[in-house]
């Protein structure tokens, strides 16, 4: 009977089975870890990827429909809001222009 039977009398021998089931966790614990990251990763790269070609796509159609419409791609509307500002800005200095020839004048 005692043939047979295989009995473990070392420590040394459980204690390498718990140190192997602990590396064993980790491991997996870790591959699981990397795994989720590297999906992030490759989720992330192919949306970035695909706005941009989406956005260069568009850009090169612009260009090209400008150039059949005789249009130049510089000549872009100028919103109404920065063209308030650049008149301000005009008008302020000519103001302070005024100022000065006042100034030197007196």
């Amino acid at each position: 009977m005692l043939q047979n039977v295989h009995v473990l009398n070392k420590k040394g021998d459980v204690l390498k089975a718990l140190y192997l089931e602990e590396w064993k966790y980790l491991a997996i614990k870790g591959v699981k870890k990397h795994s989720y990251n590297g999906l992030v990763l490759i989720i992330k790269f192919y949306v970035r990827s695909t706005d941009f070609l989406k956005n260069k796509y568009q850009n090169i159609k612009d260009r090209y429909l400008a150039k059949l419409n005789g249009d130049s791609p510089d000549k872009r509307e100028i919103s109404k809001f920065l063209k308030i500002i650049s008149e301000y800005k005009h008008k302020i200095k000519e103001i302070k222009h005024k100022i000065k020839e006042e100034e030197k004048n007196s």
